[in-house]
């Protein structure tokens, strides 16, 4: 929740705006309890809320405005084009990344990665390589989209 409040104050003014971070998408409903949970019999039930999700709130806020420029990330399994897709609209960002996580030589515990990068205009398959020439890449295409016409 920290987090939530501290990216939508910091949004207010930037050019762009990258939420890359893996934030979890449910949090306990209740919160931390004070003490130690006994062990008793029968079983242990927690129940999750959703948290709010920053960078749909960030696209609404925006309004349509050109700024700040959004990106986001699509971490996918499966069909990383049309969730890719699918994220850009219903969050209105302009930029996805989207990577496949299930492969060993890319993503999350590896040093190489790999990504299609997804906007409304089509997409660009970044090859595998190192993440810094990922970096470099995304932040180029950041760039052009931060220094692009604004339509009247």
């Amino acid at each position: 929740r920290e987090m939530h409040v501290s990216v939508l104050a910091c949004a207010e003014g930037a050019d762009a705006v990258v939420r890359a971070a893996a934030v979890a998408d449910y949090a306990p409903a209740e919160g931390v309890r004070p003490g130690k949970i006994r062990t008793g019999p029968g079983a242990l039930t927690v129940r999750f809320e959703r948290t709010p999700d920053i960078l749909a709130e960030l696209g609404r806020r925006r309004a349509g405005a050109a700024r700040p420029v959004l990106v986001g990330f699509a971490a996918e399994t499966q069909d990383l084009v049309q969730r890719a897709r699918e994220k850009l609209r219903e969050k209105q960002v302009d930029l996805v990344v989207a990577n496949d996580v299930s492969l060993a030589d890319r993503g999350f515990a590896a040093d190489t990665n790999a990504a299609t990068l997804v906007t409304a205009d089509g997409e660009e398959d970044v090859p595998l390589g190192t993440k810094r020439a990922l970096a470099a890449v995304l932040l180029d295409r950041m760039e052009t989209l931060v220094h692009a016409p604004v339509a009247s």
